[in-house]
């Protein structure tokens, strides 16, 4: 599943930005720390935008490419930010071959947003996953803690009513 990235407006603070800067200075230019970096940059920022995927990139002295490269290869990294209430959607096979696909497309027609992607008001996000161990109640979503199984497509918008 290929991450797509923002298209909500990078607005890093300066303490942010201060405290990613400390965490490369940290590195000490030692290029194996990249993960690490990256890591505590998505802590700082809750995602890795463009503009800190440069900085870590000219911080460490390695190409931007690379930065984003380690970024849509591990799944713990995110190119968007997390709204409010971040919606997964089980696509394991258990849930997959009881419709999860058509619940994920419900949910992104709802909302006006894809797969990996935030609300502009970043109140809703959708996260699509792969099992979360809730077989027996598939198709299953969660939001945040929720968890709400044997969906059909017509329960979504009831579902994301209550989440207003």
């Amino acid at each position: 599943m290929k991450k797509k990235i923002s298209t909500i407006p990078f607005n890093g603070t300066p303490e942010q930005e201060k405290k990613l800067r400390a965490a490369i200075a940290d590195a000490n230019g030692d290029k194996s720390r990249l993960m690490a970096v990256m890591q505590e940059a998505q802590a700082i920022y809750g995602y890795l935008p463009y503009e800190v995927q440069c900085i870590i990139a000219e911080g460490l002295d390695v190409p931007v490419e690379k930065v984003y490269g380690v970024a849509t290869f591990y799944a713990q990294f995110a190119l968007s930010p997390k709204g409010k209430y971040n919606i997964s959607v089980c696509l394991g096979t258990a849930c997959y071959v009881k419709g999860s696909d058509k619940i994920l497309e419900k949910v992104c027609e709802t909302l006006g947003i894809g797969s990996d992607e935030c609300t502009p008001d970043g109140k809703f996000s959708i996260s699509p996953c792969r099992c979360i161990g809730a077989c027996g109640l598939a198709p299953v979503m969660t939001i945040n803690e929720d968890v709400y199984g044997r969906l059909t497509p017509d329960m979504v918008p009831g579902i994301l009513a209550k989440y207003e």
